[in-house]
């Protein structure tokens, strides 16, 4: 990348740091839209490898509240879409690039999604991969039950334990029984996880932003009134699982399909966070996509 310039500003309860890659010339109103890449808990060290095959744009990353270098400021245990997406507004201001162009992964693309129902005018093209909307499944209400009791796990026994259960839901193919309750709940050694609680309580994904990520009900009318182009998109080895069923029954509520990326749940990963999917083919993928805008 050419360089980097890494700012704070303040938003309501919460001190955001975002980063501006090749801000040398086209931070303010440049070559072609900038692209911000976006995840939720994860933070901008995870688009390391995405961004690095884009150095012909000014990339924006930041670190969500609550995440990484992004302090909060107002002591709340929970965050909601609706306070991402205004975040995500404020960052898309500061960084005075006009219009940009989306890449959102996970909760960050139910975060793009609030950001775009409430600002379309501050975004060309929204890319959302696998947003894990659980209230757009037939199986709504187990799906939130179980995302409910992660997080009461996570409350009551710490992060061993409710990993180990959100890593089972996350990677389970196809709907939540009705009856999910009555299976054993999963050894948190079986993932290489603690049992033991260290008692802290400020994992951002199981504490912070669990329920009310799963829980948000997009304003489809006012999305689909939008002038952004929404693209709805999974992993090809991912699909039927819970984060890409929740991706097709986003698009379909949209009046559409997904388009299939390269590899799976976090496919634009390079090592990041212990994690290899297929950055090249899948910034390829988002190139060619993106593009076409």
């Amino acid at each position: 990348m050419t360089a980097t310039v890494t700012r704070t500003l303040e938003s309501t309860g919460a001190t955001l740091t975002y980063d501006v890659h090749g801000a040398d010339d086209r931070t303010e109103g440049g070559v072609g839209p900038a692209l911000f890449l976006i995840g939720s808990p994860m933070d901008a060290a995870g688009f390391a490898s995405l961004a690095a095959h884009f150095t012909d744009r000014t990339v924006i990353t930041y670190d969500p509240r609550g995440t990484g270098r992004s302090a909060r400021t107002d002591g709340a245990a929970e965050t909601m879409p609706e306070e991402h997406g205004e975040d995500l507004r404020r960052v898309i201001e500061a960084a005075g690039a006009g219009a940009v162009d989306v890449f959102a992964s996970s909760g960050g693309a139910v975060n793009g999604l609030a950001l775009v129902a409430r600002h379309p005018d501050l975004v060309r093209t929204l890319v959302a991969h696998e947003p894990p909307l659980a209230q757009v499944l037939p199986d709504r209400e187990a799906a939130l039950e179980v995302c409910a009791d992660i997080h009461a796990t996570y409350l009551r026994e710490g992060m061993g334990p409710a990993m180990a259960k959100f890593l089972v839901m996350a990677t389970r193919t196809g709907p939540i029984p009705a009856n999910w309750r009555d299976e054993p709940a999963p050894a948190p050694a079986a993932f290489g996880l603690p049992a033991e609680d260290d008692g802290t309580r400020g994992d951002p994904l199981l504490g912070q932003n669990m329920r009310g990520c799963t829980a948000y009900l997009p304003d489809f009318a006012a999305l689909r009134a939008a002038g952004t182009r929404i693209v709805i998109a999974e992993g090809k080895e991912s699909q039927g699982q819970f984060p890409a069923r929740a991706a097709a029954g986003a698009a379909e509520a949209l009046g559409g399909g997904t388009v299939l990326f390269p590899s799976h749940h976090g496919g634009f990963l390079g090592g990041e966070y212990g994690q290899q999917g297929e950055p090249e083919a899948f910034a390829a993928t988002l190139r060619e996509l993106l593009d076409r805008g």
